[in-house]
């Protein structure tokens, strides 16, 4: 029995995203014409006279990542089937569609097929001539030792800032420095009580019943620890204590609770 209110899992992408486009109450969004397999959302009111800011991943992370965009957050998000990277090919027809002379900047989460594959794009619109720039989000320290942080939550946080400086018309090498500053600065950590799952495939049932799993992956990658609690208040303190060692003394922090 099917845990995932849907018509066909074939469809499921695109039927999602045009759902986002018929429901945005500013009608300010649009899909680049380019066929079923290649998804990409952008601003319809995009001032190509400022850098673009392009994004992006597998889907059924929303709102991730088509619900970023707009007036001071993302000027196209490149959209994957579930829990895949976009490929090459949808990453350029972002960077061609929305780029003007300003240059665009890629904000990409530190997993291997979305470094492979915005990486590649980004070369591949250098050699077409494009300005772009590229900064990797990688704001998990759930796993310490971990030498590949993943990129979470705390891209959200990159996309606004990011957004800010681009919409105030600051240059690209400027929005760069701003977001990879924002990303030094960015430490996430999360929490599950069970593992997320492709529609069709059977849910992984490693987290037992009143368990919980720190630092467990937005795709259902193992975490840290399992904690044999599902206290809000315990839970809390633990997440609160390890993120607090990464604070400098005496400076004020933005906290995101999703």
């Amino acid at each position: 029995m099917s845990q995932f209110f849907m018509n066909e899992k074939g469809d499921l992408v695109n039927e999602a995203i045009e759902g986002v486009l018929l429901s945005t109450p500013w009608h300010n969004l649009s899909r680049l014409d380019l066929g079923d397999d290649i998804r990409v959302v952008v601003r319809n009111d995009w001032d190509k006279s400022k850098v673009a800011l392009i994004s992006g991943g597998g889907s059924g992370h929303e709102p991730a990542h088509a619900g970023f965009v707009g007036k001071g957050m993302l000027t196209a998000a490149v959209c994957g089937d579930i829990f895949a990277s976009p490929s090459v090919d949808a990453v350029l027809s972002a960077i061609i569609n929305v780029t003007g002379e300003a240059g665009c900047l890629l904000i990409v989460k530190n997993y291997t097929g979305d470094r492979l594959n915005f990486g590649l794009a980004a070369e591949k619109a250098k050699n077409l001539g494009y300005k772009v720039a590229l900064v990797m989000v990688q704001d998990d320290i759930a796993l310490p030792e971990n030498p590949q942080p993943r990129g979470i939550a705390g891209t959200a946080l990159i996309h606004k800032i990011a957004g800010y400086a681009a919409e105030q018309g600051e240059p690209l090498e400027q929005v760069q420095a701003l977001a990879q500053r924002a990303i030094e600065a960015t430490a996430t950590i999360g929490l599950a009580f069970a593992t997320c799952h492709v529609p069709g495939e059977a849910r992984d049932e490693r987290v037992k019943p009143g368990q919980s799993e720190l630092g467990m992956g937005i795709h259902g990658e193992p975490g840290v620890t399992t904690l044999e609690t599902q206290n809000s208040r315990e839970i809390v303190a633990i997440m609160t204590e390890k993120l607090a060692k990464t604070l400098p003394e005496q400076k004020k922090a933005l906290l995101l609770v999703n």
